[in-house]
């Protein structure tokens, strides 16, 4: 595992108050997460948060069929399990690693302790709540009313404003699951971008290579939860969530 994945990598973690900050990060635990790695699934028990630093999670919706559709990423910006600091303690959704790489594991508890007791901490936690919210409700709408091409360039880029850099390692299958579409839509939607230039895609590793035009080939949804993202987070840097 990298030396270099810090805590702060993870802009949620960096924000927190500096008193919570002192007792919160000895409990963290470094972890890997590879692709495809299951965090929890529909119904469990929460009983950690993950915070990503270079890696995304994918919240995911499975039918009973086994069909399914992502309801929403989560990256570097924020966390994974807000059920249990909102006092659900379990979720419909399952929790899937959509790009490989690291997180910091921190008990359910210990977060829900410090929730309950410092308000600047509920606040910094809630409006993440309301940013995932804006999120899981655009999705569902351009889920809805979008082409598949629109869809994979906002997927691509809420990708992007979660990772450090421009590679995700992704296999077509997979963002075929968390679209909800059939693969062979994806992979002519992303041939049909590779031609283009936009991206560079082999054996499982996504390369964007011209963002504008990715913004351009993208539907109203992205620059919706982009904006409401950068109201509600003004914690995260001005070139994470970028222009």
């Amino acid at each position: 595992m990298s030396d270099t994945v810090r805590p702060e990598n993870n802009y949620l973690l960096a924000a927190l108050p500096a008193d919570v900050r002192e007792r919160l990060y000895p409990q963290l635990e470094k972890i890997a997460l590879p692709l495809g790695k299951v965090l929890y699934e529909s119904g469990e028990t929460l009983r950690h948060v993950y915070f990503p630093t270079d890696s995304i999670i994918s919240l995911l919706y499975v039918m009973e069929n086994g069909s399914s559709a992502e309801i929403s990423v989560v990256g570097n910006e924020g966390l994974v399990g807000v059920a249990l600091f909102m006092g659900g303690e379990s979720t419909p959704s399952r929790a899937i690693v959509q790009s490989a790489g690291h997180a910091y594991r921190l008990p359910g508890r210990k977060l829900k302790d410090e929730f309950n007791r410092h308000g600047e901490l509920q606040v910094l936690m809630l409006r993440y709540t309301q940013a995932l919210i804006t999120q899981m409700a655009q999705t569902a709408v351009c889920n809805r009313h979008h082409q598949i091409d629109q869809q994979l360039c906002r997927w691509l880029l809420l990708s992007m404003d979660r990772l450090p850099n421009n590679k995700l390692t992704m296999t077509q299958e997979l963002i075929a699951n968390m679209l909800g579409v059939r693969r062979e839509g994806v992979t002519e939607a992303a041939g049909k971008l590779q031609r283009l230039g936009v991206i560079e895609y082999s054996r499982g590793h996504i390369t964007v290579l011209d963002r504008h035009k990715l913004e351009q080939l993208s539907c109203e949804c992205y620059a919706v939860v982009k904006r409401e993202t950068d109201r509600l987070l003004p914690y995260l840097p001005r070139d994470t969530l970028k222009e």
